[in-house]
């Protein structure tokens, strides 16, 4: 017996449309009634993120995205007013506001007049009109918030907006505050519980970026490492007010995963040994572009944090000496960046690729000292399945094969 496609059940052709992309599941549902019905189901569009422009008044935009059970929503471009969003998905969970330049503190504040407990997700990274003021209203209306990336709004955020959120987001996961060059010492102390008497802190914090933060010091790792002991992951790079003392307490935070101290001019292979000496269990560390970062490292790294899954080493001074001190002990290690480091040469290469047989990915980028020998070397690992090799410079072409057969990515 023949069964044509209309003969599926609902539940069936839902499970189907589950597979398409976006565009795809907005397709079907134009090819006839059932489709559509079956295309509505909450199941098919779950964990979708509408992306919207809010340009006129569109009465069934948002019953259509609520019967679809949709909870997530960017907002490519904002021309009506926010409380229109707000008022027409009483269950948002994520909201994303990223890149939208108009947005005010006075929209915001009309948008924000009553408890959102549904919301967990708010961007507002780019929104450079917004200030502490705003986040006063975020804290005081979005109590379950759990992520807020507030990247870049670097004119307006002060240590003050901290303290606000340090009051009302005791549930805040994640926070993002990248560029904020305002922000100092004393907001982070805001948000890691330092200052009780006028805020608990944000103490469930497990990712936190400062990325660009120019105005911390040693002394905002002494709050970190005190009060967010839950913290997971840390971004400090370009933070050029942090030196190798810092590096002290954070060797302390047992839960830390991920550090990225990238382009911190300050941090020394002194720095890193004090990470080495303590009691992380780091699986991530960068510290691409510190040049006062050598072989020495190296050997602290193999010594005491040997469990790491991926190390970038950027343009640091290291040599084939440091290689060889730390490949021994590396055998957890899934990717390695030492791009840019121009003192690296075929004998590296093989040390990297008789020991650190688990890398699935290496970055060579620029390393002008390895020729077809190393390369041929490295490709030879069992698991690699990314080599970089943008800016590498061929001192042996032939040999290699044809030219074409050397790419800037490579995958085996």
């Amino acid at each position: 017996m023949d069964i044509h496609v209309s003969s599926l059940f609902p539940e069936i052709l839902a499970m189907i449309f589950n597979y398409l992309d976006v565009k795809g599941k907005g397709r079907v549902a134009q090819v006839c009634t059932a489709w559509r019905d079956a295309s509505y189901h909450k199941s098919v569009w779950r964990g979708v993120e509408a992306k919207l422009h809010l340009r006129r008044a569109n009465p069934s935009l948002f019953p259509s995205l609520q019967t679809r059970g949709i909870k997530k929503v960017q907002i490519l471009s904002l021309r009506r007013s926010l409380s229109y969003v707000i008022q027409g998905m009483p269950n948002i969970e994520s909201l994303n506001l990223s890149g939208c330049y108009n947005l005010t503190d006075n929209g915001l504040g009309h948008a924000f007049v009553q408890d959102i407990p549904s919301l967990r997700v708010l961007n507002l990274s780019l929104c450079k009109q917004i200030t502490d003021s705003s986040l006063g209203r975020i804290a005081q209306y979005l109590k379950k918030l759990e992520l807020l990336e507030s990247r870049r709004v670097c004119s307006n955020i002060t240590n003050t907006g901290l303290l606000l959120i340090a009051w009302g987001l005791h549930n805040l996961k994640s926070l993002n505050l990248r560029s904020c060059r305002h922000v100092s010492d004393v907001g982070i102390g805001h948000l890691a519980g330092m200052t009780r008497s006028a805020a608990e802190g944000c103490l469930s914090l497990e990712h936190l970026t400062l990325q660009d933060c120019q105005k911390l010091t040693d002394l905002s790792l002494k709050h970190i490492s005190k009060g967010l002991n839950k913290l997971k992951v840390l971004n400090l790079s370009f933070c050029g007010g942090i030196s190798d003392a810092g590096m002290i307490h954070l060797s302390h935070m047992t839960h830390l995963w991920t550090l990225n101290l990238r382009s911190c001019d300050n941090i020394s292979d002194t720095g890193i040994m004090h990470l080495s000496m303590g009691a992380l269990r780091l699986y991530g560390l960068d510290v691409s572009f510190c040049d006062k970062v050598g072989d020495q490292s190296l050997a602290y790294i193999a010594q005491g944090l040997y469990q790491l899954k991926s190390l970038s080493l950027c343009s640091c001074h290291i040599s084939d000496d440091g290689i060889n001190r730390m490949v021994r002990q590396m055998h957890e290690l899934k990717t390695l960046n030492i791009g840019q480091c121009v003192r690296i040469t075929d004998k590296g290469l093989e040390l990297i690729a008789d020991h650190l047989t688990q890398l699935t990915g290496i970055d060579l980028y620029g390393c002008t000292k390895i020729t077809k020998r190393g390369l041929e070397r490295i490709t030879q690992l069992p698991c690699l399945k990314v080599l970089n090799l943008g800016l590498w410079q061929m001192t042996e072409v032939k040999g290699l094969g044809d030219a074409s057969e050397i790419l800037p990515c490579y995958t085996s």
